[in-house]
């Protein structure tokens, strides 16, 4: 008996008319072609009308597609460190870039500052501005400004001795700092 699969996936058998390619003899003659099988009825259900059958589901996922998914992931993985590492050297080369020229400009300033500096003039002036120096023959004079004068606590200029205070009252000052 020969087996024939439905469309469901499921077997059925049929009936052969013997071996491949056997010529039937009997009524029909010697040039006949062998008979067809059969085709088994399908199941009728209690209420007499033919069950449906279901159509075969192609699969999701075909081999092929799971290997070049495959192959994508492998490639990808193998792409993703070098790329990772090609944008910080970027980023590593833009901020050394931008150093480069603050560095640059930081020595652009100081070259024109040094420059000042081989003029007289401006030593000049800079001596009478910080140092309070004047030349020869001229005689300094420093304003003073009563409203813009401190009153200073003698206590508080460096070198002067501080009255020393009994330990008792060192003690309190502390109680009332801290409160």
């Amino acid at each position: 008996m020969q087996q024939r699969t439905r469309p469901g996936g499921r077997v059925t058998p049929t009936r052969a008319s013997g071996p491949r390619g056997a010529q039937r003899t009997g009524a029909g003659g010697a040039g006949r072609a062998p008979a067809r099988p059969t085709v088994a009825r399908r199941a009728v259900s209690s209420g007499g009308a033919a069950m449906r059958t279901r159509a075969p589901q192609p699969k999701r996922f075909t081999s092929r597609a799971v290997v070049l998914g495959l192959v994508l992931l492998v490639l990808l993985l193998a792409y993703a460190y070098p790329v990772r590492v090609y944008l910080a050297q970027q980023a590593e080369i833009t901020a050394l870039e931008q150093s480069q020229e603050r560095q640059t400009a930081k020595i652009a300033e100081m070259s024109a500052r040094a420059a000042k500096w081989e003029d007289n003039e401006y030593v000049i002036s800079q001596a009478r501005q910080r140092l309070h120096m004047v030349l020869p023959g001229e005689k300094p004079y420093v304003v003073v400004d009563p409203s813009r004068s401190q009153q200073t606590d003698p206590t508080a200029i460096p070198g002067t001795e501080k009255a020393s205070r009994p330990w008792y009252g060192k003690l309190w000052s502390s109680v009332e700092a801290a409160d």
